[in-house]
């Protein structure tokens, strides 16, 4: 047992498998009493049971620490407000909370129904905001706790997965939104956006030089739910294996202003040449993927993204 969060309470949302699991077992290995939250739902969020959140309970005891289970839907306001309460009630505070639930329900956009994309931006993105709403009442008046969300690279977009990369785009901009809002009490937000070998990653190959496992990136959120990190806030970081790399903030490129108002025909002329466009990484990758496929040969399905 460390005691790198000593005497601090801390929630974790998606807690029974995983990304999730491996921080609620670091958490408490580092001294944090945790609150365990898993609907122990299947990948595509259906089958929920309350065994799950018990068992990590259960584990984390085994260890010699302390937790307690919340089995509730982190996607309902009632669910994400059980999360915190439980929290004061069993420990009497809460240091941190780490957003991890999520789901998937991979469709082409052109193919893709209402109920594939509700119940993914109701998880992760409504999940995310049910937990730091709640949390933030707490953490205002205590003037001081630590909001953590999680993201993916495929913010920057994926194939087949819009409604998935929609919310996670929107994680980061709650997660940026909650640390302008809420510094001057003393709270802050920051996201992780981590490349790991879990249950939700083993259907979605991707060629992927850096992988790791979930235990590292528990490594980073215990870092970031403790006093060491207090000073850092509105981030994003990826961890990947032996590699950690933070994101930039989004910011303009290169502007150009009119000489009067507006017309298609003045836009036409300015912005291909003075304006530009900004290289998307992910389209060459795509059409890569696409020419090799053509030609018969296989993407490598040996490394996939966490999402």
């Amino acid at each position: 047992m460390g005691n790198f969060l000593s005497g601090r309470v801390v929630a974790v949302t998606g807690a029974g498998r995983g990304i999730g699991r491996a921080v609620a077992r670091a958490a408490a290995a580092e001294g944090a009493r945790v609150v365990v939250n898993d609907y122990g739902v299947s990948v595509d969020g259906t089958s929920p049971t309350s065994e799950t959140a018990g068992t990590v309970v259960k584990e984390i005891e085994a260890a010699g620490g302390e937790a307690v289970a919340v089995a509730d839907d982190v996607s309902t306001m009632a669910g994400g407000q059980r999360v915190v309460d439980t929290a004061l009630s069993a420990y009497g505070r809460l240091d941190g909370v780490v957003c991890v639930a999520g789901i998937l329900r991979e469709r082409m956009l052109f193919n893709m129904s209402e109920e594939e994309w509700d119940p993914v931006l109701a998880t992760h993105l409504k999940g995310t905001f049910t937990v730091f709403r709640a949390a933030s009442a707490v953490m205002r008046r205590q003037r001081a706790g630590t909001l953590l969300g999680f993201t993916s690279g495929n913010h920057q977009g994926s194939v087949s997965q819009a409604n998935y990369s929609a919310a996670k785009g929107g994680v980061i901009s709650l997660v940026r939104s909650a640390a302008l809002g809420l510094h001057k009490y003393g709270v802050t937000a920051n996201a992780v956006a981590p490349v790991a070998r879990t249950r939700m990653s083993a259907n979605v190959p991707v060629e992927l030089a850096e992988i790791g496992e979930p235990e590292d990136v528990a490594a980073l959120v215990v870092y970031l739910l403790s006093e060491r990190a207090r000073e850092i806030t509105g981030q994003v970081y990826t961890v990947a294996g032996p590699k950690i790399a933070v994101w930039a903030q989004p910011r303009e490129l290169r502007a150009a202003y009119a000489q009067g108002p507006w017309t298609p025909e003045r836009i036409a002329e300015l912005l291909p040449g003075t304006v530009g466009v900004d290289p998307m990484p992910l389209l060459e990758k795509v059409a890569a993927m696409e020419r090799a496929a053509a030609a018969g040969d296989r993407p490598n399905a040996g490394a996939r993204q966490v999402p």
